[in-house]
């Protein structure tokens, strides 16, 4: 732990924390708000650390990077704050009961869990290929008609029409979202997105955009009680999330050459590759 290193190796670790920032922020410009699951097995295996002492400091580089994307959506209006404030509120009540689930439970079955939760986005990721950048509507200002949905985008009101199913169906993500992110360190796009696209209308545009905010809001609320628990190791937790908002800002840079689903086929490929090393270690720890 940094706290108990000398000069050199608190020098060491702050570095390795910058670098595997800045490739968890790299990933994250180049695939999309998914590419932040790959946050915890970079510090699990660059830094020895467990499921729990990684959690914490994942979610504090997926509260900022997640909180800049959804400020800059918010200013093109893309973000659905109702909602993204309602589903926050659901996953803000679970993910303190998530984080002390992680402080408390073995490190094996954590491990296990992650991995298969990473193969599962993983594998979601490789067989859509283009999504989540490919809008599954015909146009990014309206919405489809076609398919009856709980939560249905008026616009001559210009917004969701709520009603019992709808909060429901809402709140239930939120709180699934909440939880796992507490648990695993993982921002929760994998459950929002698709919980948005079948739950809702709305454009696929706008479902990222109010991802995003839900993500961030929950990640902060997992930050604060991992601190308030003394679950946080900032040594390693602020240089780890300057490097991935560094590493974010710098893909950006290339994002529009590179971005495809090729790219986020290799993504994939090299995520289920990690989910099979972690169950790999996890079960010679049994041995």
């Amino acid at each position: 732990m940094p706290g108990q290193a000398g000069p050199v190796e608190a020098v060491t670790i702050t570095l390795v924390s910058i670098v595997l920032g800045a490739l968890t922020g790299l990933v994250l410009a180049l695939t999309g708000a998914g590419g932040t699951i790959i946050a915890v097995p970079l510090l699990i295996f660059g830094l020895h650390f467990t499921v729990a002492q990684a959690a914490p400091v994942a979610l504090l580089a997926v509260s900022l990077s997640a909180g800049i994307g959804a400020l800059i959506a918010h200013r093109q209006r893309l973000v659905r704050y109702r909602a993204a404030g309602f589903i926050a509120v659901t996953g803000i009540i679970t993910a303190p009961l998530g984080i002390w689930g992680a402080q408390h439970l073995p490190n094996t079955p954590l491990t296990m869990l992650f991995a298969a939760v990473l193969f599962f986005v993983a594998i979601r990721m490789l067989l859509r290929g283009e999504a989540p950048n490919q809008p599954p509507h015909t146009s990014a200002e309206q919405p489809c008609e076609s398919v009856s949905v709980p939560c249905r985008l008026e616009y001559d009101q210009g917004r969701l029409v709520w009603n019992w199913p709808c909060a429901r169906i809402l709140a239930l993500f939120g709180a699934t979202t909440g939880f796992l992110s507490g648990l695993l360190g993982v921002g929760g796009g994998f459950v929002v997105v698709p919980a948005l696209r079948k739950a809702t209308n709305l454009p696929m545009q706008s479902i990222l955009a109010t991802s995003l905010a839900v993500i961030a809001l929950v990640s902060a609320m997992g930050v604060i009680t991992a601190s308030s628990l003394g679950g946080m190791n900032w040594p390693v937790a602020l240089p780890f999330a300057a490097g991935a908002l560094g590493g974010m800002l710098t893909g950006r840079l290339f994002a529009r050459r590179l971005e495809g689903p090729r790219l986020q086929q290799g993504f994939a490929v090299i995520a289920i590759l990690v989910a099979l090393g972690m169950a790999g270690k996890a079960i010679l720890s049994l041995i």
